[in-house]
């Protein structure tokens, strides 16, 4: 079964698209058939999958607006053999009031995926894996991701302010889950942006463990100057700079993302977490 995982944290500069590119980059190195799906407007995840974004690119967009299917989109990353991306541009940012008015609007996004997984299936090719980059909001775009999902990755950075706001998204994914996808469950934390000089940092570790328990993952991704780099590069940093500390944490996070099964029974849900 193809893992389909929405990356989702409406407070931004928490790592978000930075995790979803290295994460897919790294999975796809593992061997694994990976689509990233850019539903943010700013496009940061096509600019770091090096794929084209500019003005008048076929996008999410057009398969939000039912102009056009997921496979007429998506591009492949020349970088790294089986990762491939659907781009996103600045018409997305009009997909959110557009889509008001329609009756399937939190369906959208869903619909084209199991279509492409079903058409990747019968051709041959199954994906093993589709993360989708959602922006910093918890509008119509972000829903689309998580009623598209079955798993939510949620990056939280090694910061003070670092757990604002999120009991709110909590709440989200839990009104998702009963009313909208009851598959949805926050499947995995990776902690991000962790500067291991300042007490804060080890503080924001321990309460987030504390609270989160098993689903936390071990490998806790560092502050890193290759990993900001990367993307100016249209890169990941796992091919960008492989030996640097934020690919060797970002290829560790992939790994245990990878044994996580997907389907399992015994994961709390986002309400009880959002209780403890």
């Amino acid at each position: 079964m193809t893992r389909i995982l929405t990356v989702a944290n409406q407070k931004g500069g928490v790592g978000k698209t930075t995790t979803t590119v290295n994460v897919a980059g790294a999975l796809a190195m593992l061997g694994k058939r990976v689509l990233v799906i850019d539903l943010d407007p700013q496009g940061n995840a096509s600019t770091a999958l090096g794929i084209e974004h500019g003005e008048g690119t076929p996008d999410v967009y057009d398969v939000l607006s039912d102009s056009t299917s997921l496979s007429h989109i998506i591009q492949e990353c020349g970088d790294i053999p089986g990762l491939i991306g659907a781009p996103a541009t600045i018409d997305l940012a009009g997909a959110e009031i557009e889509l008001v008015a329609s009756e399937d609007r939190e369906y959208r996004l869903r619909a084209a995926i199991d279509s492409y997984v079903a058409e990747q299936d019968a051709a041959g090719t199954p994906l093993d894996y589709v993360l989708i980059d959602c922006p910093p909001s918890l509008g119509l775009l972000t829903l689309n991701g998580l009623v598209a999902a079955r798993e939510v990755l949620l990056p939280i950075q090694c910061e003070y302010y670092a757990l604002e706001g999120l009991s709110q998204l909590l709440r989200t994914v839990d009104m998702v889950a009963g009313h909208l996808n009851p598959d949805l469950h926050v499947s995995a934390i990776v902690l991000t942006m962790y500067d291991g000089r300042t007490r804060l940092a080890s503080q924001v570790v321990h309460e987030v463990r504390t609270h989160f328990g098993a689903r936390v993952l071990d490998t806790v991704v560092p502050r890193s100057v290759r990993v900001s780099e990367a993307p100016s590069h249209a890169q990941t940093v796992v091919t960008y700079d492989p030996t640097s500390s934020g690919a060797i944490a970002y290829r560790e996070v992939a790994e245990q993302l990878d044994a996580i099964s997907a389907t399992e029974e015994s994961a709390p849900s986002a309400q009880g977490a959002s209780n403890g």
